[in-house]
């Protein structure tokens, strides 16, 4: 389940703005690799809309079935706004809605138990056509 918890306004290559809605995902607990503490965190998506800007404001707080993962992508550099640092990203997070985070199911296997009955196999040694 994810959450729509804001919205941010940006603009075409062309010039013309549009909306996109920025969903939240369920706490997770991450262990730390330096400190080996737990500490809670969500992930993160943004997915382009087609709403203004008042219906993009009434749908916070929705609650929308699915959920958010890791997509490997073309690297891409990004600056870390805390520290000013550039790293390199080939990931990034996107929404997946419910039907795509099932794994398909698998064809059920009905199994049969088979009993061995010796009484229709030849007892001396002749091949017979059964009668």
């Amino acid at each position: 389940m994810v959450t729509i918890i804001n919205f941010k306004e940006r603009q075409k290559e062309d010039g013309t703005t549009f909306f996109v809605l920025e969903l939240q995902g369920g706490i997770e607990m991450v262990k730390s690799k330096e400190t080996g503490n737990f500490y809670a965190t969500a992930k993160r998506a943004f997915i382009p809309s087609t709403f203004d800007k008042d219906v993009c404001t009434s749908l916070i707080g929705t609650k929308m079935p699915g959920g958010i993962v890791k997509e490997v992508c073309e690297p891409f550099n990004y600056v870390i706004t805390e520290t000013g640092e550039e790293i390199t990203l080939n990931h990034r997070w996107v929404y997946k809605s419910e039907d795509e985070l099932t794994p398909a199911k698998a064809p059920v296997i009905h199994e049969q138990n088979v009993i061995a009955n010796s009484n229709v196999f030849s007892k001396n040694g002749i091949l017979e056509p059964a009668i």
